[in-house]
């Protein structure tokens, strides 16, 4: 540890010091690109707020970079993979994405997904099985007595990390295809009736043929597709912890659930009280640009800019796409402002400029931005609601931009507040079990009261079997009589 890192690490013990005892240990088990910047944010708070954080970080991380850090403890371990060959991989399925996918048909589009999912989730379990089988780093883990692991739903491992050190947990999830992880682990009750398959394009009020559709896609997500190999998750958590167990008994454990998003976003349903929505934490005010950039945009006059970003993931597109957007882009009257990092388009005009990294937050905030061209991310909406600026690609004019932006900045405590609260929260109190509904503790035919309904119903037609006895009975006892009489 360096002289500074050493330095500020005295200073935070002295902070916590004088704050009677207040500040924790945070263990951070982050994943990639938007989902790493979203919890960084976070990461950034509490160790203002004086908190010790610790992030794992794997010699192949491709945004994460300790040397830049000097406030957070950053735990590299060795994985079998290099920082190139896992940015290949997120660059090969990201063009799949984003040049393959779109020909294919519904069921083609998730069943190739699926297969992508399945090799990222081959590479998450390598990382994860690098710390857990490595004696050396656990017994380094375990004694430094973690108050809490704050981790990203979407790389398991950090349930794995909870159970093994003991530990409250606390999840960071924008979604999971299907809600599975939701609903199946986090116990939300979201009824296919009216509560939307995410990335269905269906809304919360649906015709009768877009139920039927919706509900297809709930039976699909829910029986067929996997977003990790749950076998093999299982079987390693099983190992691991010495007895049967699986992915989705593990997540169901954690704490708190912070979802990335907020009633703007989202279409009402029913919530536990351990989730918590904190779309939006990473928005704040606009700072001033780059003087080069400033000048550029004040170039605009009164047409504006247009700010046109693909996400942290898609850094390039095919030349010919390149070009026929730099035609498309040539022939608006606003200046744009393009973050690419591919070979310049030939048809590239005057009113675009081209850059590697671009302030979006800032831009987004500046009074002159008239629309933002985005891929869809969520860091990219929110941003874009925040600072009331339509986005072309999704159907979010002008009008609506701002009422969205009302309603996000209409809360009673800010989305990064909220989510260090539940953080802090969860250490005050060493877990949030109490907040986690007994839904855990049932089986599946409990939860769905499968067994009484059958005790009810068999009771009913014991009722009925002795009700119809009876009556035979009564009857042939009369007839019987009948018959007596007759003969007499």
């Amino acid at each position: 540890m360096s002289v500074k890192q050493a330095s500020v690490f005295l200073l935070i013990q002295l902070i916590c010091y004088f704050r009677l005892g207040t500040c924790g240990k945070v263990l951070v088990w982050p994943t990639e690109y938007s989902h790493w910047i979203n919890i960084k944010i976070i990461v950034d708070e509490l160790v203002h707020r004086g908190h010790e954080v610790t992030v794992l970080t794997s010699s192949a991380s491709i945004l994460i970079n300790p040397s830049r850090e000097s406030s957070i403890n950053f735990e590299i371990y060795s994985v079998p993979v290099s920082k190139e060959e896992l940015q290949d991989d997120f660059q090969s399925w990201i063009t799949e994405w984003t040049n393959d996918f779109q020909k294919y048909s519904f069921w083609t589009y998730y069943s190739k997904m699926e297969e992508d999912f399945n090799k990222y989730s081959d590479v998450i379990e390598s990382f994860c099985k690098a710390i857990v089988w490595n004696k050396s780093l656990m017994k380094k883990l375990q004694e430094s007595k973690f108050d809490v692991i704050l981790a990203d739903a979407i790389g398991p491992c950090g349930e794995l990390l909870a159970e093994l050190l003991k530990t409250p947990l606390v999840y960071s999830l924008r979604f999971c295809p299907g809600y599975k992880f939701e609903k199946y682990s986090g116990g939300l009750t979201l009824p296919p009736s009216y509560v939307p398959v995410v990335l269905s394009e269906f809304s919360d009020h649906m015709t009768f043929v877009e139920r039927v559709k919706n509900m297809l896609q709930v039976l699909y997500f829910d029986f067929w597709f996997q977003t990790f190999k749950e076998k093999s998750w299982s079987q390693f958590y099983s190992d691991a912890l010495g007895r049967p167990t699986t992915l989705s008994e593990m997540m169901g454990k954690a704490d708190i659930w912070l979802i990335r998003t907020y009633w703007d976003l989202q279409f009402p349903h029913p919530l536990l009280p351990n989730f918590e929505f904190v779309g939006g934490l990473h928005c704040k005010p606009a700072k001033p640009l780059p003087k080069e950039m400033e000048d550029f945009v004040q170039s605009s006059g009164e047409h504006g800019i247009v700010v046109f970003s693909l996400g942290s993931m898609v850094k390039n597109i095919s030349s010919e796409k390149a070009n026929i957007v730099a035609s498309a882009l040539a022939q608006i009257p606003q200046k744009v402002l393009w973050r690419f990092d591919g070979k310049k388009p030939d048809t590239l005009a005057s009113n675009t400029r081209l850059y590697k990294w671009i302030p979006q937050n800032d831009l987004l905030g500046h009074p002159k931005t008239k629309a933002f061209i985005a891929h869809g991310g969520t860091n990219g909406i929110y941003e874009a609601i925040y600072h009331g600026i339509p986005i072309v690609g999704i159907p979010l004019y002008k009008e609506n931009a701002m009422r969205l932006s009302r309603i996000q900045h209409d809360q009673p405590i800010k989305p990064l507040d909220k989510a260090v609260f539940w953080i802090e929260y969860v250490m005050r109190n060493r877990g949030a079990k109490h907040l986690r509904p007994a839904l855990h503790d049932l089986t599946w035919v409990q939860y769905h009261s499968l067994d009484v309904i059958g005790f009810l119903l068999a009771c009913v037609a014991a009722v009925v079997f002795i009700i119809t006895k009876c009556c035979l009975f009564c009857c042939r006892k009369t007839t019987n009589m009948g018959k007596k009489k007759k003969k007499e």
